[in-house]
């Protein structure tokens, strides 16, 4: 099939894009290498890309309705995994419109190009940010999320209601991927284990916040992107079951699904942290921090939807990727 991946040069297109390739399909990669973190490492991981022989690149902004309708209707993908967004909690605390421009005004532009251009099936990132003050564990798909606790979350959840309207509308299959905190090879200088990897072995102390008492549910990469790869190939459709005197959020009576993508076993911070001291063979000097405006304490998938829909569930043990990550890191980076 033609596929079109949007964020090819981040850290889940990235690898999106390589298994893609692997299978046999023809990939159009999209991507405006911003500035948010190191473009160095997009342009290393994007040319890693390039030298496959079924692989073309576009370098375009999300932002950019023209632009956008120009791909589509010149590539013509059958399928599309949309995986481009401006992340990151605490950056939006600070660049709210960044947010808007990409995650809902880019989101639109691509649910447009689905539906004008026969898409059959569109799976898209959203984020277990949507969870937002939710407190009940496991965070479930079928949990009501109308309580977001940063903006980021906030146009996540708006991705959501925007993919059920155009289900609803235009028959478009759509499924949305909660992704939770996905770390690995090539990962993204702004998350923790690249903080703090970096930091431990430079010899500078390493914030800790919430004085520790986060837990995280930390997903490898290889499972994230099989649970890609696994939705991809259940192309939604309607819930014969669904009612709506009693809504299940996670379905509905449009071609529409959501599914959490996490491994379903969260680990504690500092435990975390331990776990990365192994690796790197060096201990870290903490910071401990009070909690920072937009986290949440915990994160725990419930990914029986998953199970069900396609057969998978993530399952790499922690120490096993962070092993892989610190192998990675010290190779790119010579240190």
């Amino acid at each position: 099939m033609r596929i079109l991946v949007t964020g090819a040069a981040g850290f889940i297109g990235y690898h999106t894009a390589a298994r893609l390739l692997d299978r046999g399909h023809d990939v159009i990669g999209l991507d405006n290498l911003n500035p948010y973190y190191d473009v160095s490492l997009k342009e290393a991981r994007l040319a890693r890309l390039k030298e496959r022989e079924r692989f073309r690149f576009i370098k375009a902004d999300l932002a950019d309705g023209t632009i956008i309708e120009a791909a589509f209707a010149e590539e013509k993908p059958e399928r599309v995994i949309h995986l481009a967004a401006q992340a990151g909690v605490r950056y939006s605390l600070d660049h709210p419109h960044a947010y808007v421009g990409s995650n809902v005004a880019g989101f639109l532009h691509v649910l447009e190009g689905c539906r004008h251009h026969g898409v059959k099936h569109l799976v898209y990132a959203s984020s277990s940010s949507v969870y937002g003050a939710n407190r009940k564990l496991p965070f479930d798909v079928k949990d009501t999320v109308d309580h977001p606790v940063s903006l980021y979350g906030a146009t996540k959840k708006a991705n959501e209601l925007m993919a059920h309207s155009y289900a609803h509308l235009f028959a478009l299959p759509v499924s949305g991927l909660r992704f939770f905190t996905v770390y690995g090879p090539w990962g993204r200088p702004d998350m923790s284990l690249f903080v703090f990897t970096r930091k431990i072995l430079a010899g500078e102390p390493i914030q800790v916040f919430n004085f520790g008492h986060h837990a995280r549910d930390f997903t490898y990469i290889d499972d994230a992107v099989e649970g890609v790869l696994r939705v991809l190939d259940v192309v939604a459709t309607p819930d014969p079951n669904w009612r709506s005197e009693a809504p299940d959020p996670a379905t509905s009576s449009a071609p529409y699904r959501l599914y959490n993508i996490g491994n379903h076993s969260p680990v504690g911070l500092l435990d975390y942290i331990v776990a990365i001291e192994k690796a790197v063979g060096r201990k870290a000097k903490l910071e401990l921090q009070p909690q920072q405006p937009g986290d949440v304490e915990e994160t725990y998938a419930a990914v029986e939807a998953l199970q069900e829909a396609t057969g998978f569930s993530p399952s790499t043990p922690l120490e096993e990727g962070i092993a892989r990550f610190v192998a990675w890191y010290r190779d790119y980076y010579r240190v």
